[in-house]
Formats: structure tokens, C-alpha cells, sequence
């Protein structure tokens, strides 16, 4: 038999359930959801970041960011009242030991806001909404450009003020971590053949457009994952570790069309024409909808690179 205060207890909650009048939430901003192409401010110039938001259910927002650095993280929750957002995420690869926090507001056609960085530092972006790359018709492929000279480094800018990069004989190596390397030209869609090789737990990349990274890493038998050898990192996994044993020399051919990616790694499809989201960490800018550079990573192990053709679309 149920008591009478909590009888009583339960005749008050009622009641006022009946007569309070019910907070009504903030519709959301359907304006908000998608995908945003980022640029934080920083004290030394012009950091890139991408934001995806999504509906999840009848009122939920959840998505996905990519920082400065690092890989593409969930985001469990995006709080919404009217154009305005927050949300959090743990911290990955940067300083401090606190959360990455995120607000923004919409301002015509572009996201506004600030982030403040696990060490509790604080910088202010902007975003616009990501372009969608897609292509009237299939393209026409122009002449292959050799992008490799034999002795030297024409065509090619070091990322840094200390060059380890060195050409000898047809082959671009990096002997030990430093700064990364890009080409002086940019292209748009093209085809790409490229050779390369590394010792034994050696870690590199080439970017796409200076903004998408295509793992080079020493993953010889390992299971396929998005962060290891021939996979987009952090967004798309290959079908297989078509990767050879360290020290062999090995090769990717990489059709990028748009965002629309195929990747062959030493003679199997690994990657067959799927979209690449956005830009990855460590991209070069996060203006997604322009021309950008192939970018050779040397600041993370030994590599050498041979026999570089790109083919590109007129």
C-alpha cells in the first residue's frame, strides 16, 4: 500500500504539471546543418579546421570536427538554441589536458565563433559552407607531368626554414624528420602515380591538394584502418593492407575527381571512387573549392619518393 506523503507527493507533482506553463526550446536553425570549411586566427597567421553537422532523430544535432592537427573526431552532442551552437570534444593531439569547446553563430552565410584549445587558450574562426566539387561531366586528361628533376629540387618548396629534402639521381629523399615538402604548382582534378620508400616503422603522407592525407605508413600485415598505409586518415579505410615490407620500394596511383577518390596501392584497389568529407589535420589551408599542391609529410620519419607523374584534368 503506497503511503500517504508520498500519495501526497505525487498529488503535488500532478498538479503542478497542470498548471505550469511549459518552457518551449529554441527551434534550431536548419541552416546550421552540413558541412563547413573553417579558418581559425591565430597570433602566426591562418589556421584550417572543417565542421560537419548532422541531424540525428527528431531534434538531436550530432557531427564531426577536424582540428589543427590530428584526425576527424565524433561529436556525441551539438547544443543548438535558434543559430547558435556549442559542443566538446576530447582532446587528441594537442597541448593541455582539458577538452577542445566550441561556440558559434551564424552571420548571414557563414559560422562565426571561438575555440578554446585544451590548454585554455582561445582563438576566433569563421566558416563557410564546404563546396560540393562535383563535375558537369567526366574529364579530359591532359598530358602527364613529370613533377621529379634528377638532382635537384626545382619545383618543390620546403615548408620550413631547415631543408633535409635532397634529389640525387632520380630520387627525393628525406633522411630524418623535418620540415614537409610541396610542389609550386597547384591542380585541380588529376591522376597521380607516385614511388616510394621507408625503413622499417617510418611514418609519411602525401596530401592531395595540400589537404587531404593519404597514409604512408610502415603497416606491412596489419588490418585495414583509416590511419594506416593507403588509407584517407582519419575518413576512409582501405579495402586491404596492400603495403610491402619496409625497405621495398611501393607505389599508389590516385585518381582524384572532386571530392571522388580512387586509390590503387601496388597494383590492388584499395579505394574505389568514394567521397573524401574533408580536409584532414595538418591540411594547408581549408579552401576546399581551390586548385592546392601535392605536399610530400617529412616531419614524421625517413622517406624517399621516385617517379612522380601527375596527369591533369583540362
Amino acid at each position: 500500500m503506497i503511503s500517504r506523503s508520498i500519495a501526497l507527493a505525487f498529488a503535488a507533482l500532478a498538479s503542478g504539471a497542470a498548471t505550469s506553463p511549459r518552457v518551449q526550446p529554441v527551434a534550431r536553425d536548419v541552416r546550421l546543418v552540413g558541412r563547413w570549411d573553417i579558418t581559425i586566427t591565430t597570433p602566426t597567421g591562418n589556421a584550417p579546421s572543417w565542421l560537419e553537422i548532422d541531424s540525428s532523430g527528431r531534434e538531436a544535432l550530432v557531427g564531426r570536427i577536424v582540428g589543427i592537427v590530428g584526425s576527424v573526431r565524433p561529436i556525441s552532442e551539438i547544443i543548438v538554441e535558434g543559430d547558435s551552437l556549442r559542443f566538446a570534444v576530447p582532446r587528441q593531439w594537442e597541448d593541455g589536458n582539458g577538452e577542445l569547446r566550441v561556440v558559434g553563430r551564424l552571420q548571414g552565410d557563414r559560422l562565426v565563433g571561438r575555440m578554446t584549445f585544451p590548454d585554455n587558450s582561445t582563438l576566433t574562426w569563421q566558416g563557410v559552407r564546404a563546396p560540393r566539387l562535383q563535375r558537369a561531366q567526366e574529364p579530359v586528361w591532359g598530358a602527364p607531368i613529370t613533377l621529379l628533376n634528377n638532382n635537384n629540387l626545382n619545383g618543390w618548396e620546403p615548408m620550413g626554414t631547415t631543408n633535409q629534402w635532397v634529389v640525387q639521381n632520380g630520387v627525393l629523399s628525406s633522411p630524418r624528420s623535418g620540415v614537409n615538402l610541396r610542389t609550386s604548382r597547384t591542380f585541380g582534378d588529376f591522376k597521380l602515380h607516385i614511388e616510394f620508400r621507408y625503413p622499417k616503422g617510418s611514418n609519411s603522407g602525401v596530401y592531395l591538394r595540400g589537404r587531404h592525407e593519404l597514409q604512408i605508413e610502415d603497416d606491412y600485415g596489419r588490418e585495414p584502418d583509416s590511419h594506416r598505409f593507403s588509407g584517407v586518415y582519419g575518413f576512409i579505410a582501405p579495402s586491404e593492407i596492400a603495403a610491402r615490407p619496409a625497405g621495398e620500394w611501393q607505389t599508389y596511383d590516385i585518381t582524384l575527381v572532386g571530392r571522388m577518390l580512387t586509390v590503387v596501392a601496388n597494383g590492388k584497389r584499395v579505394i574505389s571512387n568514394q567521397e573524401i568529407p574533408g580536409i584532414t589535420g595538418g591540411a594547408l589551408d581549408s579552401n576546399e573549392g581551390a586548385p592546392g599542391p601535392l605536399y610530400l609529410q617529412g616531419d614524421h620519419g625517413p622517406i624517399e619518393f621516385r617517379n612522380i607523374v601527375l596527369t591533369p584534368a583540362r
